[in-house]
């Protein structure tokens, strides 16, 4: 009988995942807070109105802004004595040049600048990543997390845990590219929509819907890729 392992290293391992959780959590509440009063907001909201969604989704799928500026999140998250090696592991702020001269309190800046903030959550609903589209030109459009302790880009769903909370039963489910094609069809009621993260659809996620439903309908751009 396969037994939790009791061992130091296991629970150390438990702690450190709990603090990037815990860290991930706050940076989606603080985008969430600075899409409803940041005074840089009016870009993103335009957006998010020009795409027909309500602040009623918009507060389902938990979409959030990160603002303009280098230290915004890393600020609001070291307030809550959450580290600087903690917010890097959980891949919010990226670690400046090693060989670049600067102050101690300044060796990290924000990875989502501009951006409109998709929270990822996993199967129990935790905040485990996040997707940020870009409202200006720069590139890329969409950025994601990068690979860490909690977070793998090739197992998991965007929409996954709000298409199941939204209704008891799903008899199939829609894969489409990207996030704001899971939030627009939600608008309009398609509530069982999924996207993968950046990635070709894989093994993985089909095992993972087809573990709940009969029926995986796929609905992509019609471009070359």
């Amino acid at each position: 009988v396969p037994r939790e392992e009791k061992s130091a290293h296991s629970q150390k391992k438990r702690q450190e995942h709990e603090e990037l959780l815990s860290a991930l959590e706050q940076a989606s509440l603080f985008y969430q807070q600075q899409l409803r009063l940041h005074a840089a907001r009016d870009s993103a909201v335009n957006y998010l109105k020009g795409r027909g969604l309500t602040g009623q989704i918009a507060k389902r799928f938990g979409i959030g802004f990160a603002p303009p500026g280098w230290s915004n999140l890393l600020t609001h998250l070291q307030q809550y004595k959450i580290s600087k090696t903690v917010q890097e592991q959980a891949g919010l702020v990226i670690p400046k040049e090693s060989d670049r001269r600067h102050h101690d309190d300044d060796t990290h800046y924000d990875r989502f600048r501009d951006r409109i903030m998709f929270p990822i959550r996993d199967s129990r609903g935790r905040v485990i990543a996040f997707g940020g589209r870009v409202l200006g030109d720069e590139k890329p459009k969409y950025l994601n997390s990068p690979e860490t302790p909690v977070f793998h880009k090739g197992s998991e769903l965007y929409g996954l845990w709000e298409a199941r909370k939204s209704r008891q039963k799903i008899d199939s489910f829609l894969i489409v590219e990207g996030y704001m094609d899971v939030v627009a069809l939600a608008q309009h009621g398609i509530d069982f929509a999924v996207a993968t993260l950046g990635t070709a659809t894989s093994a993985t996620h089909l095992i993972r819907l087809f573990r709940l439903v009969k029926n995986v309908v796929f609905s992509f751009d019609g471009d070359n890729a």
